[in-house]
């Protein structure tokens, strides 16, 4: 952590709703915040001011995104699933059973879908690891070493309508995270659940390849988890903390310099997000809940829709 940075010592973030419930893959869309818990095998949507609604789903989602045509994206452990939102005035997912669209790395069932966003041309660009329940696999959240996480075996996959699913010529991981773009798309940020760093490359979105790979940040004592860019290209990563029960919320500049550190109480963070009137709002998930945070003034970027429409 670049000493610079601003630390608050005492966690600064207000708990908004779900204390009890995980927040994960938290997204902005069409007026309302959505995200789904793992445990409890929904996806949820939340406008302020009234009660989440939930939409049970059939599989565990690791991540999802809005699509051009108005279906929605589902990344379950194997497979990349379509889903129908329901039609209005209801809201949620449609009664119709997610369809499967593409079967992930099947040949090899220690690994399951971790993570997952669209790039700035409407691609889908998700990341695999070490499935849970598999011998040496570690939770993803938790602060275990190294030595605690299961053989490197993950990749980083493309898929569009278009070319379907095309690997990404980067390093294996024991588990993708903090999948995220710049503002015009042209550099990729990951991260490795088994390392303190997060990574950068040269990404061309047409071609589905990244060149350059090199370090983003070095985070030292803790573990990057779910990440978001914001209008000034800069990256706001959730982190979970080796010791104390809490994690931290850390936004870099565009070369990596730590801008602002602020805490948060919950052990587990997932992903950040803008969201609310102009995207002002800074949101982060978690195990513990859904944590509305200081964004000292930044504002986000709309996430861009899955072209799931063939041209």
């Amino acid at each position: 952590m670049d000493r610079a940075a601003r630390q608050d010592t005492a966690p600064t973030a207000a708990q908004a709703l779900a204390p009890d419930a995980g927040v994960d893959g938290l997204r902005w869309h069409a007026d309302r915040w959505w995200w789904t818990d793992p445990d409890s095998v929904a996806l949820y949507l939340w406008s302020p001011g009234s009660a989440p609604l939930r939409s049970r789903l059939p599989d565990s989602v690791s991540a999802f995104a809005f699509c051009r045509s108005g279906r929605v994206l589902l990344a379950q452990a194997k497979w990349l699933c379509f889903a129908d939102l329901a039609a209005p005035p209801l809201q949620g997912l449609g009664r119709r059973p997610p369809q499967p669209a593409m079967a992930v790395d099947p040949a090899e069932p220690r690994t399951a879908i971790s993570d997952g966003s669209t790039d700035r041309a409407g691609n889908f660009v998700f990341g695999t690891g070490t499935a849970a329940g598999t011998p040496g696999a570690a939770s993803p959240g938790s602060a275990a070493g190294t030595a605690g996480f299961a053989p490197a075996i993950g990749s980083f996959y493309q898929y569009s309508a278009r070319h379907g699913l095309r690997r990404l010529a980067l390093p294996t991981v024991a588990a993708a995270n903090s999948i995220c773009f710049s503002p015009d798309g042209r550099i990729m940020y990951f991260s490795d659940a088994a390392t303190r760093r997060i990574q950068q490359c040269d990404y061309d979105a047409e071609a589905a390849r990244v060149a350059n790979v090199r370090l983003f940040a070095d985070a030292q004592d803790a573990r990057p988890r779910g990440a978001a860019v914001d209008s000034a290209g800069c990256v706001w990563s959730a982190q979970a903390l080796d010791a104390d029960g809490h994690c931290r919320v850390v936004r870099y500049a565009p070369d990596g310099a730590a801008l602002r550190s602020e805490l948060l109480p919950a052990a587990q963070p997932t992903r950040p997000a803008f969201g609310g009137p102009g995207l002002e709002q800074l949101m982060v998930g978690s195990a513990a809940g859904l944590h509305l945070m200081d964004g000292a003034g930044a504002s986000g970027l709309a996430c861009t829709l899955f072209n799931d429409i063939k041209e």
